[in-house]
């Protein structure tokens, strides 16, 4: 693996003006993509969602070639690493209100490979329940906008280091995500993870695990999802572009035996992109 390495606009930096609206006010989106064998997995998806947010947001879509261009161009001789793509709204004045003609800013970085345990993808990980709940917003729902609060509050509340993750629950109790990844179970066969029409994440590799699903013939479902349905449970995993799929053997305290579903999912995500 390289040295990290970042590229702000097309050029190789280390600083962004202090007058970016993505430090004054979270204005902006990013992507977080794995990189294996020079390869940056899911890219298209990952753009597209990219893409999309800046719509939703007002914000000028970037360039697709030239951010084609800078993250292959930081992928390039990666064994794995990973690739950060960040879009701003670009600098602005105090206030508010956004620039009638924003100019984005494109910032992509390169980072080393996470050192995560080999044994949680294969025996499974610790979870545990977040007090910090997730604001519902319609309006941000699906996004991975810049303001990521309420995870760094979440993921401040534990330090043990075999302690995988945090699950997110909205001011409902009903649960949404992890700190950084979605999360699914299993029961009586049918595959369900929740909906996110108010709020959370629509993660590239949580699309990407419905549709191996699908293709398997097993039945999948989007739905409000709580604690206790959670808890009953056979089987619950989480995901993210990283990590791919890690099988949950510990919720909150209880055991969880990662079963059948979940490993199938996992050996086929693992043929098809290596994670």
């Amino acid at each position: 693996m390289r040295d990290s390495a970042m590229l702000i606009d097309g050029v190789p930096a280390t600083s962004l003006p202090a007058s970016d609206r993505g430090l004054h006010y979270g204005d902006g989106l990013f992507e977080t993509v794995a990189v294996v064998d020079g390869r940056p997995v899911l890219w298209p998806e990952h753009r597209a969602r990219l893409d999309e947010g800046c719509r939703r947001l007002g914000i000028p879509v970037a360039p697709p070639d030239a951010l084609d261009a800078e993250v292959a161009a930081l992928a390039e001789g990666q064994g794995r690493g990973v690739i950060k793509a960040i879009v701003t709204r670009g600098s602005g004045g105090r206030g508010y209100r956004p620039p009638a003609e924003p100019r984005a800013r494109r910032v992509v970085a390169r980072h080393p490979w996470p050192d995560y345990p080999t044994r949680w993808r294969e025996q499974g990980v610790r979870v545990r329940v977040c007090a910090t709940r997730l604001g519902r917003n319609p309006a941000l729902a699906g996004l991975k906008h810049l303001n990521r609060l309420e995870q760094v509050l979440a993921r401040a509340e534990w330090s043990d280091p075999d302690m995988a993750e945090g699950l997110m629950c909205d001011e409902a109790g009903r649960v949404i995500e992890g700190t950084m990844s979605n999360v699914f179970c299993v029961s009586h066969g049918v595959v369900r993870t929740p909906q996110l029409s108010a709020c959370g994440v629509a993660g590239i590799m949580r699309a990407q695990l419905l549709r191996l699903a699908d293709e398997a013939g097993l039945a999948t479902q989007e739905m409000d999802l709580s604690l206790a349905a959670l808890a009953r449970a056979d089987e619950v995993f989480v995901c993210n572009s990283l990590i791919g799929l890690w099988p949950v053997r510990e919720l909150d305290g209880r055991a969880l035996t990662p079963g059948p579903v979940t490993r199938a999912l996992g050996e086929r995500l693992r043929a098809v992109w290596s994670l």
